[in-house]
């Protein structure tokens, strides 16, 4: 593999297209797999840095690079993974059954964290790459085998190894490559599989996509999904999470994570009851809204946002709510507005108005450019953006937004770091 390794790192930046136009120049390289290997290093450049770095790694399927985890997400699976199985035992030692090991990212990063991984893919290519991998990369201690798991032969597979959990990533497309969405029609299906590998397991974490309904899927799963995450990374959500625990039966919690770097900001745990108990204040100070006088706006992050605990995001961090039904939060406090950071963007309220032409006229002729959003009012974002006539930059942010107290209004704001927080 060192001279495909060195075509890789020679080439890294070249046009694909034409190496496989050329591959008569190069006999001795597979170009094919070469043009694999660079499209997927370039997708996990700044994903996965950790592989980016080590050109001897291979890749026979670009579209693996894409669909993998992130090392942000990976690793908070590992580090839930850990959680799981040893909260009644912090010493103790314990094994995971990766059933979908795809690219191996994730079966890579428990292996930093459990004593043995057992990395099962059934297509050959990938599981070939992954022994490959696993061996440059010295993870030793991971076992791979290629096997189609479905509820006939799960046992087959796993009672030789026994995990102590089992995790699955189902493809969320069917053979003819269309999307589908519910949790059944994924493979492999976990709903026909779930008795069989509980009695395997006492747990099972399952990868979803971010737009799976959390009531929906754990409704399916039933009373043993014990917790949902939902875990979001640079602006966006990434993947939700489901723990399933043969020994419990109730309700389940949700928790909303954040990622940033390396550091998981959970601002609370609660249950759809919880929320549903709580009540949320709703911001009024007189007849307007205060403006470039310290206020600051709340916009939730990703995660929180489909979480969806918009009362108790109020209660328990001491913020109001601009409406009912616009989930934007206000606050005085500067230090609350700090600490809001690692949830959600917080904004500088520099100046607010009645939400009709007068003020988008003057607005519009204040702020040549800046981000705009609309929310809960009669347009949507792409037109009140065409009425301001502004254009994409600088750091402030127009917020057309409606408030159950003061109508439909219009914000003009600044984006504040925490860093910029604390600095005063």
């Amino acid at each position: 593999m060192k001279s495909l390794a060195e075509f890789v790192s020679l080439h890294l930046e070249d046009d694909t297209t034409r190496l496989i136009l050329n591959k008569d120049k190069w006999p001795e390289t597979d170009v094919e797999m070469a043009v694999n290997c660079i499209e997927s290093r370039r997708k996990l450049r700044g994903k996965v840095q950790e592989w980016y770095d080590i050109p001897e790694l291979v890749f026979p399927n670009r579209i693996s690079a894409e669909q993998c985890s992130s090392s942000a997400t990976a690793g908070y699976k590992a580090r839930l993974a850990e959680r799981i199985v040893t909260m009644e035992d912090n010493e103790a030692r314990w094994k995971i059954a990766d059933l979908t090991g795809g690219l191996g990212v994730d079966s890579w990063f428990f292996s930093q964290k459990a004593d043995a991984v057992l990395y099962n893919e059934m297509q050959s290519q990938l599981c070939k790459a992954a022994e490959y991998n696993f061996g440059v990369l010295s993870a030793n201690n991971i076992t791979v085998v290629g096997n189609r798991i479905d509820s006939d032969n799960i046992h087959e597979v796993l009672d030789g190894f026994g995990p102590d959990i089992i995790y699955l990533d189902p493809a969320r497309r069917s053979s003819s490559g269309k999307k589908v969405f519910l949790i059944e029609e994924c493979t492999p299906d976990v709903l026909t599989m779930k008795e069989q590998m509980f009695e395997i397991s006492r747990h099972i974490l399952i990868k979803l996509s971010p737009m799976a309904d959390i009531t929906m899927v754990c409704g399916r799963l039933g009373n043993r999904c014990r917790e949902v995450h939902i875990v979001s990374a640079g602006g966006e959500c990434k993947e939700l999470l489901v723990w399933m625990d043969r020994e419990w039966e109730g309700t389940y919690s949700i928790i909303p994570i954040e990622i940033d770097n390396s550091t998981y900001n959970i601002p609370f745990t609660f249950t759809q009851q919880e929320e549903k108990e709580s009540r949320a204040a709703i911001y009024q100070n007189g007849k307007d809204i205060p403006a470039g006088n310290g206020l600051f706006l709340f916009e939730p992050g990703k995660s929180l946002m489909k979480a969806s605990p918009f009362n108790m995001i109020s209660s328990f961090f001491g913020v109001s709510k601009l409406g009912r039904s616009t989930h934007y939060y206000i606050t005085e406090d500067r230090v609350k507005a700090s600490g809001l950071c690692r949830f959600g963007k917080v904004y500088l309220i520099l100046e607010t108005d009645r939400l009709d032409k007068k003020s988008i006229r003057k607005v519009s002729e204040k702020y040549r450019k800046a981000e705009v959003t609309a929310r809960n009012i009669q347009i949507d974002t792409e037109t009140l953006r065409k009425k301001l006539c502004v254009t994409s930059g600088d750091d402030a942010h127009i917020f057309g937004l409606h408030s159950d107290v003061y109508g439909n209004l219009l914000l003009c704001t600044q984006r504040m770091l925490e860093k910029d927080l604390q600095a005063h």
